[in-house]
């Protein structure tokens, strides 16, 4: 792990029989870039600001969640250093493996305790969806006050309340990609407007706008047809269509390098280089001597 990235101990907040920690934070510019031992829950409560988790930086408001798997790196920055007037409040729920082992009593899904099971390895990337209705929210100021002031049957009512936050996650989550499977004729759509534009400067937020989808939409729908990402795909398409100039043209490198999108040539011949193992001139060389012994 990066030597700027504290650590943050299980011991540390886990240390009661319950495996389970769960606290109303108001976020500052004290509390470094860290990462857990742990599953972190994190509910933006109250204001805005911004959130650094991995090497994504997230503007956050009231409603939005996230789910922090074992190991990745983040934290919450409100938007203003003047944290009395503009505070950012977050509540927390966090647990490691030790608990999902415990939840298996509760939750009776293979796939829901093998997702837990995802995180608490580090084999997925962070969560972030948005509490439309409130539910989530609730469900967090419950976990809050049931653990801030224990009584009659806590355990049985935290770790309920646990697995109705895990449960209502997993299902907004896979509803997500429910709706992406379907919209697999739009992702071609997608697809064919890159190839379209290929030599323009395309954005997301391109994307965005042709398809009416979210980012988040969009990006997970690359992952999931093409295993890249956007700019990744984008790319490869770019170098896929040099190449063919390269081999059926006598254009100049840097002529080819602007019709298929770049301007900088230093980083046309970084992502040449990187995908395809040679230079541009070396690679035209190599393709023009296999045709002629053909």
């Amino acid at each position: 792990m990066n030597s700027s990235v504290q650590l943050m101990k299980s011991e540390y907040f886990l240390h009661n029989h319950l495996q389970l920690f769960v606290n109303r934070c108001s976020e500052d510019f004290v509390l470094p870039f860290h990462a857990h031992e742990f599953i972190e829950y994190s509910y933006v409560s109250e204001g805005k600001g911004f959130h650094h988790i991995g090497e994504d930086v997230i503007p956050v408001k009231k409603g939005m969640l996230f789910v922090i798997p074992v190991g990745v790196p983040h934290v919450f920055r409100p938007v203003s250093t003047n944290v009395t007037e503009h505070p950012l409040i977050i509540y927390n729920c966090l647990f490691n493996a030790e608990l999902i082992n415990t939840l298996t009593a509760i939750i009776q899904e293979k796939e829901i305790i093998q997702h837990l099971m995802n995180l608490a390895q580090n084999q997925v990337p962070y969560i972030a969806v948005v509490d439309h209705n409130d539910r989530i929210e609730e469900l967090m100021v419950k976990l809050y006050r049931e653990s801030s002031v224990p009584g009659i049957g806590s355990s049985t009512m935290l770790y309920t309340l646990v697995s109705q936050l895990v449960l209502m996650t997993y299902r907004q989550l896979y509803q997500k990609e429910h709706d992406v499977e379907n919209h697999s004729t739009g992702f071609d759509y997608i697809l064919h407007y890159l190839k379209q534009h290929v030599s323009n400067r395309i954005r997301m937020s391109d994307l965005v706008r042709v398809s009416g989808w979210s980012e988040k939409q969009i990006g997970r729908m690359f992952l999931r047809y093409t295993g890249q990402t956007f700019s990744g795909h984008l790319q490869h398409l770019r170098i896929q269509k040099s190449c063919e100039i390269l081999k059926n043209s006598q254009h100049k490198v840097s002529l080819i390098a602007e019709l298929v999108g770049y301007r900088d040539m230093d980083s046309f011949y970084a992502a040449f280089k990187k995908i395809t193992g040679e230079t541009p001139l070396a690679y035209r060389k190599k393709s023009r001597a296999l045709r002629s012994g053909q």
